[in-house]
């Protein structure tokens, strides 16, 4: 039976017109074929975890993926593929620390260093001291206390229950509560006083001051999870003292033996590396050629940068590979667009979103922001500065997709309040619905590089995905590793992301944009009443 449908099947193929024998494979089809059949992003996500690991901006990691992802761009066939370089500050390594309790009994501690702090140049020993530093006002409480001590410098306090399990995946019902929009009223945002960010230098002069041989913050996270993060990155403004951050439930334990008399005494071994040959971060960037020169690009973005603790695997090797991915899949499909598509792995994200911040501001827009602020404090003062001067790329830059939220199957995308777009984002998740995507939300989200692209008005966004146990577990913590990735989530991520930006590349008209934002009215509310009316 099997012979006589194959040679009917022949016959017919035989007899008829050569047009009708071509079958067409759709873009969509084609992408969905490169993205699963034949994916390389956990391959991709693998080597900058497992053999790269920990990629904090300036640091050895981060200069090894600076290499390997341009390499592997060139590899795939993209041009201009480059990195730009941006003012950041000192480089800074760790290899190696080990912390013990010696007194009252021996017992290995969790803790983690804290990134551009120094390191002890040989073990140290010192008796521990709880002396919590929230503000210089606490400075005069302990003065002549803390000579040759190891001063825990935050409060012990007990961390909330959790009340929703650590693994999550959206039902559709949590899914629509994500379908809202937050209406503007004028208020902006609360007042940002920069001296909340000199802080820690004043504190650590304290310390140094003093005589105290170290200090130690606690854990913000139970389970022995713990991060090492620090802002003290730019020149001149590194810790003199080495600093750690313990384990909630060590910290704590030493809290109350210090509290009852005991004496607890720490043991510290750090060797913690600066290297101040280049302090610029470095965006790494690379493009595949639109048909028509004049049509302008569309982009998709991810940090490459990480903390100092695990391999920075879900933040955000994940989106990184995916990235990637959807690049090596466009190439790979042959698929042609009209516009120009431009892939970025920023750096210095964790420390305020530098790295896309300085590609807007040297391509897509500036603000008026005082030329002295760096840091997290350029970060906190630049979506508040009016007017926007729009630069050189600002009418070619057509949209821009980023991935920032772990190795989530992708569930939707945030429309970033542009209304217009929803009905085309709609359409375009349509041939995914059976992967899980669905849902076009018209809310806002932030915290990550998307933010000062949409500030000056291109249509940017960031996708909704599943949260597993990105916010539970393995956010910045030395547990996120390339074993909390999920396989067939990143294929499907890159394979949508690359949908996505062969549409807007190829779209006969620009996605639609938001205006232009200029400085808000006050809001209209009179109670309470502020004080300046009274």
């Amino acid at each position: 039976m099997r012979r006589t449908v194959l040679a009917l099947t022949a016959a017919l193929l035989a007899s008829a017109p050569i047009a009708a024998q071509t079958i067409q494979t759709s873009a969509t089809d084609r992408v969905i074929d490169q993205g699963t059949n034949h994916s390389e992003v956990m391959r991709i996500a693998q080597y900058l975890t497992d053999v790269i690991g920990a990629r904090l901006t300036n640091s050895p990691g981060i200069r090894r993926a600076e290499d390997w992802t341009q390499a592997k761009f060139r590899e795939w066939g993209l041009v201009n593929v480059h990195k730009e370089g941006f003012e950041f500050g000192r480089g800074w390594s760790n290899e190696k620390l080990a912390v013990r309790m010696v007194a009252p009994r021996p017992l290995q501690l969790i803790a983690a260093p804290l990134p551009w702090t120094p390191g002890t140049s040989g073990a140290i020993t010192g008796e521990v001291v709880l002396a919590p530093l929230a503000d210089e006002a606490a400075f005069a409480q302990y003065k002549g206390k803390l000579k040759g001590k190891v001063v825990l410098i935050t409060e012990p306090k007990d961390i909330e229950d959790p009340t929703e399990a650590p693994f999550k995946r959206w039902s559709v019902e949590e899914l629509a509560k994500r379908d809202f929009y937050d209406l503007p009223n004028g208020d902006g945002e609360r007042p940002f006083n920069p001296a909340r960010y000199t802080f820690a230098g004043k504190r650590d002069a304290f310390l140094k001051a003093e005589g105290a041989i170290g200090y130690a913050i606690m854990s913000s996270r139970n389970g022995k999870l713990v991060h090492g993060q620090n802002s003290q990155f730019q020149v001149g403004q590194s810790g003199t003292l080495p600093g750690i951050e313990i384990a909630a439930e060590d910290y704590r334990r030493l809290a109350r033996l210090a509290k009852m008399g005991a004496k607890p005494t720490l043991e510290i071994d750090a060797v913690n590396r600066f290297d101040d040959s280049d302090t610029k971060g470095y965006n790494i960037l690379a493009d595949i050629p639109g048909t028509d020169p004049k049509a302008g690009y569309v982009m998709a973005g991810a940090h490459l940068d990480s903390w100092a603790m695990g391999d920075g695997a879900a933040d955000n090797a994940a989106g990184s590979a995916m990235v990637m991915e959807a690049a090596r899949i466009i190439r790979a499909s042959g698929i042609k667009t009209k516009r120009a598509i431009r892939f970025a792995l920023w750096a210095g994200e964790e420390q305020g979103l530098l790295g896309s911040m300085a590609y807007v501001e040297a391509h897509i827009a500036k603000r008026p922001v005082d030329p002295s602020a760096g840091g997290i404090v350029r970060y906190m003062t630049w979506s508040r500065a009016f007017p926007i001067t729009p630069g050189p790329d600002h009418g070619k830059l057509a949209a821009y997709f980023n991935l920032d939220n772990g190795s989530g199957k992708i569930r939707g995308i945030y429309a970033q309040g542009n209304t217009a777009v929803m009905p085309i984002f709609e359409q375009w998740f349509t041939p995914f619905h059976t992967m899980g995507a669905t849902l076009v939300s018209a809310r806002r989200t932030g915290s990550t590089d998307h933010v000062f692209f949409d500030a000056v008005g291109i249509p940017a966004f960031q996708f909704i995905q599943d949260p597993l146990d990105y916010g539970s577990m393995v956010h910045h913590t030395d547990v996120d590793t390339f074993d909390h990735l999920k396989a067939d989530d990143m294929r499907q991520g890159a394979t949508i992301l690359a949908a996505f930006l062969i549409n807007a590349a190829n779209s006969d008209q620009p996605l639609p944009r938001a205006p232009l934002a200029t400085a808000p009215t006050p809001a209209d509310q009179f109670y309470p009443f502020p004080e300046s009316a009274h």
